[in-house]
């Protein structure tokens, strides 16, 4: 099948493409910029110029495949919703502009509560769902909460702060079950969603474990070998708290501030139809523990030689510089000490 995957040397993409190269689909690719360095894998794909935000190209991008696989999120900017909206729209204006027969989009869990008690991140993500599902196509939807995986945005928040704040205050809200998952079981059925039956419909990916996630922090640092005594306190407002993380990482800042905004809800799986429809018979998901193991590979091992026989799990080349892994050096300990103390005294006042 000749599939189109935008957002491919993100995260997910750049893992996505290898794999559906070996199952023998043909790819395109697209970039803004076509003098950028190709990823390790660009010799074997078909690379387009495109602009998201340019209903010409994405026109253009799309003409001629059978499937799109939509892999954009935008949340670099307070506009991201507007973003994500125009993004939308014009894949979905070309998918029935071309007889495009298949949309998979990759999206994120979307707790059972009013709409309105959505954040901002989530009634994004769940707008791009609907705009793409008015389309002619047959759109599979993925909704997963944590990626775990080396380089996955969700993963290196749980890293970096594990890894750089001695003593991690919590806060009571944030008591709320997620649901993680191993990037390659989430790769594994946004490969079966071009085969899944249709009409079009919803999945939830989750991992065989939900926990809460300061429970999900705890696991990562005994895992880590780290010791990483916890606090709770009350009454932590959420920007704070968006703010206090975006400054202890080196996530893009509204990245984390929009991701932090999620965590007042349970993040987990309503249904595991994925397994049924998506994965292969008798596939196994990743254990938690497994998964978090895997994505702790040394960069300097695991990828240098052959991105092609590494592990999708650990570090891959064109990962964003931001993800080498946390800072431990006894300055950074202490500044990121000072942080949290600080954000502690402005909520109680003294």
């Amino acid at each position: 099948m000749k599939v189109l995957v935008t957002g491919a040397t993100g995260y997910v993409g750049g893992r996505l493409v290898p794999r559906l190269l070996a199952e023998g689909h043909e790819v395109r690719t697209t970039t803004r910029d076509l003098d950028k360095p190709a990823p390790w894998w660009g010799d074997r794909v078909e690379v387009v110029e495109m602009d998201i935000g340019d209903e010409r190209s994405v026109d253009a991008a799309v003409r001629g495949v059978e499937a799109v696989y939509y892999l954009v999120h935008g949340m670099d900017g307070g506009d991201f919703e507007d973003t994500d909206r125009a993004a939308a729209q014009h894949v979905a204006t070309a998918v029935d502009a071309h007889g495009v027969q298949r949309v998979v989009y990759l999206s994120g869990i979307v707790p059972e509560v009013d709409h309105d008690d959505l954040s901002a991140h989530v009634s994004s993500r769940l707008e791009v769902e609907e705009i793409l599902g008015r389309s002619s196509a047959v759109v599979i939807t993925l909704r997963a909460a944590v990626l775990v995986g080396s380089a996955s945005t969700s993963f290196e928040i749980i890293r970096q702060v594990s890894e750089r704040v001695p003593v991690q205050t919590v806060p009571t809200w944030m008591d709320t079950q997620v649901q993680p998952v191993a990037v390659v079981d989430v790769i594994e059925a946004l490969v079966g969603a071009l085969d899944a039956p249709g009409p079009s419909r919803h999945y939830d990916v989750g991992g065989p474990e939900a926990l809460s996630y300061a429970g999900l922090l705890d696991r990562y640092a005994a895992i880590a070998g780290l010791s990483r005594p916890q606090v709770e306190v009350p009454l932590l407002p959420t920007d704070l708290v968006g703010s206090l993380v975006a400054a202890l990482t080196d996530v893009p800042s509204p990245t984390v501030r929009a991701l932090v905004q999620s965590l007042h809800h349970d993040m987990v799986a309503a249904e595991d139809d994925v397994r049924r429809d998506l994965l292969p018979a008798g596939y196994e998901l990743v254990p938690l523990d497994d998964a978090i193991r895997r994505s702790l590979a040394d960069p300097r091992v695991e990828s240098a030689d052959d991105p092609e026989q590494a592990d999708p799990m650990g570090p891959l080349p064109q990962d964003p510089s931001w993800s080498s892994g946390g800072d431990t050096d006894a300055s950074l300990l202490a500044r990121s000490a000072d942080a949290v103390r600080g954000a502690v005294d402005r909520v109680r006042g003294t």
